[in-house]
Parts: C-alpha cells; structure tokens; sequence
C-alpha cells in the first residue's frame, strides 16, 4: 500500500467512526459456581472458521438484572476490571446484553480458589508451608497495589478498592500463579457506590476491615487488612474473625485486641509476624500499603531455605490435589520458553457432549 492510499485511510477514519459489528455465541460446559448475584459458567466462545475460546461467562441473576443500582454494580464491574490488564488480575474480554440478560466474558483459570486449598489443607491435616502463604499473599500485593493506582485513558487515578479480597476471590493456576478475581463491589471514583451512605456493608462479613464494619470511608487500606485476615488464615488454617451477630461482629474486628497470632501459629516466624500485624493494624493510617506488604513479604522469603516461586506451589498442588491436578502444559521440563516445530503443547480434552448453545444469535 502506499503513502498516499494510508494517508487516505487514515483521513478516513478521522472523519467518521468505524466499527466492526460482529455475531458471536457462546457454549455452556459447566456451571463453576453460584453467588447471590450472579452465576458463572465455563463455555467456549464460538467464531469463524472453527474458532473457540475458553472463558469463563458470568451472568447477573434476572432477578437482580432488573434492580438499577444491582445492574450498575454488575456493569461497573466489568468497565472497572476491563482494563486491569496484569498478570495477578483475572482478565475481563466483554460485557454484553441480550434480550435483558447481562453477562461478562472473562479469563478462565484451571485451578483452585484459595477457599479450596485451605479447606484441602484442613482435610489433610497439614499447614500450608509459610513461604508458599507468604508467596499466595504477595501476588495478591501485587494485584492490589496495581488496582489502587491505575489510570484511567485520561491520566485520572481510578481509586479502586476492592472491598472483597478474601479466600474465595484468589485463584491459583495449576501451574502456580495467582490471580486476584471479583472487582463486582469494588469501589471506585468513577462509578456509583451504593455503601456511600453507610446503610450497607460490602463484602464478606468476616474479611472486612474495620472502617467497612463500622459503614466509614474506606481506602486502599482497607484491602490490606482484608489480606492480612486472608494471609492470618492461610498460616493458622482458622479463622481470624468468626462472629455471627452484628454487635459483637463489630466488637471483635474494630474494639477488642486482636488473638496473639503466635499462640494460634506455631513456630511463626517474627519477621513474618510483624508483616501481618502491620497489615492488621486497626487504624488505617498506620497500616502497610499494598505495595509495602508485598515486598516485606518478598524480602521474608527470600531468606528462607524454601524459596517459594510458581514452580514450588505448581508441585504443591500437584501433591495436595492429585486426583484432580491438571496442569495446562505437558512438557518434560518444569518451565519450557521455546518449544520445537510441530510439537503440542499438551493433549487436547475431548469436548464434552451434549453442551447448550447459549446466547446464539
């Protein structure tokens, strides 16, 4: 093409708009799970010439489809994480309506929440190695940090809280990397917040800070306790926090002190203790960053002769989940970067039958 015909082109473009309008659909394969507000499928998305993707599809309950500000929640949610693009964020590919059913098309990831690596730990009746909970939280750090001082196109920080960091919104892939999943409560400067008047509490009870029980002002902060209550968990397999009722729920996370963590941590390390009670601090001018937290954790893991890295926790995995553990290579070395002409990267599923066509156009 020449200069001139570019030229052109590009004039062209500055004049009008142009789009490409497309049809997709999607194919349901099974259902992963089911929150109050919305449901989540892995699918396949369907294209030209054979084409398929796998993704997870989230889709809002009608229900709450119909309710304007739990809608707005379910679109914030998707515009806000759409251009979270790090690789400690689960990623956001589209938002789409059809015939009154809302959905977002997002990154399937092939392996536990931490939910379920805690609860499997619980059932073996071992601890999570303190290097590979240090490594979990510090990847959270990472995806935090970067939410919390994203940019818009425009150069204005979004200001995004997560306000749901918690075991069940943490994924880890087979092959060992975290991805922090569910900004759908996240607050942020540009969309709508519900909570502002103090009426509602977002997120879950027993991972919530201080300043979100007591329906104040919450700030990036606020996610550093929240992971601090998360990274407490993975070293005692307890439970921080574990009061059901209002009043006394308030009571334990923002009066009385706090369980003396090596009384419920055997053999916790000092140095490690003192990143979690920095990130548990009651008052969230003295709490650590994220960014602080994650590379205090770093630092701590560094010196320890288990130096926890993808590799490690991809072979904890492997041991702790064997009936279920696949990873998404199958190669003969741990870690491969350049593979030969006409090799595969590993045998391919068999698709699953009978899967339903869902929203075909």
């Amino acid at each position: 093409m020449s200069y001139k015909s570019v030229q052109r082109t590009t004039d062209s473009i500055r004049k009008k708009e142009h789009r490409l309008e497309y049809e997709g659909s999607f194919k349901l394969v099974r259902k992963i799970a089911e929150g109050g507000m919305a449901t989540v499928y892995e699918a396949e998305q369907l294209g030209p010439a054979g084409f398929s993707k796998r993704i997870a599809l989230k889709v809002i309950h009608p229900r709450f489809a119909r309710r304007k500000e739990f809608l707005q929640l379910f679109i914030d949610e998707a515009k806000l994480s759409a251009n979270l693009a790090h690789g400690n964020v689960v990623q956001i590919f589209q938002l789409g309506e059809i015939d009154g059913d809302y959905f977002i098309t997002m990154e399937f990831i092939q392996g536990p929440t931490l939910r379920a690596l805690i609860d499997r730990h619980r059932e073996l009746g071992t601890r999570i190695p303190a290097p590979i909970a240090a490594y979990i939280a510090s990847r959270v750090c990472r995806a935090l940090d970067f939410a919390h001082h994203v940019m818009d196109a425009g150069g204005r920080r979004l200001d995004i809280v997560h306000r749901d960091v918690s075991p069940g919104n943490v994924m880890i892939t087979w092959d060992g990397h975290i991805k922090l999943a569910d900004f759908g409560i996240a607050k942020a400067a540009t969309s709508i917040d519900p909570a502002e008047d103090g009426s509602w509490l977002m997120g879950k009870k027993h991972y919530a800070s201080p300043e979100q029980i007591l329906g104040l002002e919450v700030s990036p902060s606020s996610d550093v306790f929240s992971l601090g209550v998360v990274l407490f968990e993975l070293l005692a397999l307890k439970q921080l926090f574990h009061e059901e009722r209002t009043a006394l729920m308030i009571e334990e996370v923002a009066v009385k002190p706090l369980p003396d963590a090596r009384a419920l941590i055997p053999d916790l390390d000092s140095e490690l203790e003192q990143i979690l009670l920095m990130a548990l601090e009651r008052d969230p001018e003295r709490r650590s960053t994220a960014a602080a937290m994650g590379q205090a954790l770093d630092g701590w893991i560094a010196t320890q002769q288990q130096i926890a890295s993808p590799d490690q926790l991809q072979a904890h995995l492997a041991k702790i989940f064997p009936s279920s553990y696949m990873p998404r290579t199958a190669a003969s070395e741990r870690t491969s970067f350049t593979a030969p002409l006409g090799s595969s990267s590993g045998k391919r599923r068999r698709r699953t039958s009978g899967l339903m066509r869902f929203f075909s156009r």
